[in-house]
């Protein structure tokens, strides 16, 4: 893809809910809305490569999608209410220069992330209509046939407008709980893009990418939200080391051996500038402890030069607000570089017992670790065999499998 074409697909993601509010706010059915906007997109990147692309991009797509929302409305000839509808907004848009409501991506993204919908459905539809995505590149993006990923986005869509949702923002009531599903979708998204659960590649960027832009979205429009400040402060301080966690041939390097010459050192600094104004403010929150805690990563020099103690502290504050096997697996490692590797396996010990870990690769990974500082490289090389037949992630199951052959393939001697 050339830079023309990139920045035309920027373009076409950054107008996308624009045009999906000022369709839903005319018309108020948002599963239509988004439906004539997919088509309008289709209509963009089929046209403009050969007839040049329209002085006024967002206008152009909103005509468009008008049409096709007419077309639709109109098709539905044995309800009434439709063909009233049809008639009073059938004249042409008047909107097409109206400013933009700052407030539309956020609405869009509240409406994605509704109550009723399934996680996995909430951040398809919120890649769809928030980020732009088609629905192929949702559906590669899933490992899923692309009609699967179409009929699940029309589902939700479905299941959101027999709620009765308005294209509004939802009232103070039930603002907080919608405000951390959206978050929560949001690092969802960018945990898939930065380490792909499945697959032969170790990142998906368009996912990550997507996840920072709607999450700058939202931090704009309430630059006040200490956890949205945190969340955008973490993404931009775990990002950041993308470029130097593989080498020439996509090979896995762990975060101790990357080269930190190739770190973003100004998306760290926006991420420690975030961080750094939000903490003060409270409420604290698990997303800013978490950015503190990539900071201190991303702060240090070498990896020896890691405070770990500050680590180790933030971690126990972060199972108080938010217990989990995940902080908790992620806890005992920080043990072990503070107390040593045989009080890292002990906290590790009480997780064996945790359904939810069971057969994750990462606690077979992270004990395979601290075996391997405590010298018992039998041990070590068993728990990296395991963990490598655990992940799905290719680039993941090569570099467990490097290590555990490092160690001596077979698990002979210490």
């Amino acid at each position: 893809m050339n830079t023309s074409d990139r920045l035309a697909d920027d373009l076409l993601r950054e107008l996308v809910p624009q045009v999906v509010g000022v369709l839903t706010r005319r018309f108020g059915d948002f599963a239509a809305a988004e439906d004539a906007v997919q088509e309008a997109l289709l209509a963009a990147t089929t046209q403009w490569p050969a007839q040049g692309r329209p002085d006024n991009p967002r206008g152009w797509l909103i005509q468009t999608a008008h049409r096709r929302m007419i077309e639709h409305v109109r098709s539905e000839q044995a309800r009434r209410r439709r063909e009233e509808l049809a008639a009073r907004l059938s004249a042409p848009p008047t909107d097409l220069d109206a400013p933009v409501e700052r407030e539309d991506t956020l609405v869009l993204l509240f409406l994605c992330c509704h109550p009723v919908l399934s996680t996995v459905s909430a951040i398809a539809l919120s890649l769809r209509a928030v980020g732009g995505l088609t629905t192929a590149e949702i559906a590669r993006a899933f490992l899923v046939p692309e009609p699967t990923m179409a009929q699940r986005i029309s589902r939700a869509k479905q299941s959101i407008k027999a709620a009765g949702s308005t294209f509004r923002m939802p009232d103070e009531h039930d603002r907080p709980r919608r405000l951390a599903a959206v978050l929560h979708v949001l690092y969802l998204i960018f945990s898939e893009g930065h380490t792909s659960s499945a697959g032969p590649r170790l990142r998906r960027i368009e996912l990550s990418a997507e996840a920072v832009r709607l999450t700058r979205a939202v931090h704009a429009l309430l630059p006040g939200d200490s956890e949205v400040t945190g969340l955008l402060a973490l993404m931009l301080l775990t990002d950041a080391r993308s470029s130097a966690r593989t080498g020439p041939t996509g090979e896995l390097i762990s975060l101790a051996d990357q080269d930190r010459g190739r770190w973003d050192a100004g998306a760290i600094a926006e991420g420690i500038a975030l961080i750094t104004h939000a903490l003060p403010r409270g409420p604290v929150g698990p997303y800013q402890i978490q950015a503190a805690i990539a900071a201190l990563h991303d702060e240090a020099p070498t990896a020896g030069e890691t405070d770990w103690p500050q680590i180790l502290a933030l971690y126990e504050v972060l199972e108080r607000l938010s217990a989990n096997p995940v902080v908790a697996l992620n806890r005992a490692v920080a043990v072990a570089m503070v107390h040593g590797p045989h009080a890292g396996l002990d906290a590790l010990a009480v997780l064996d017992g945790d359904p939810r870990l069971a057969r994750h690769h990462r606690l077979h990974a992270a004990r395979a670790h601290l075996c391997e500082m405590a010298g018992d490289r039998r041990a070590a090389a068993e728990h990296y065999r395991a963990a490598a037949s655990r992940t799905t992630s290719l680039p993941e199951q090569r570099y467990l499998a490097l290590r555990a052959a490092r160690l001596g393939g077979d698990g002979q001697g210490q």
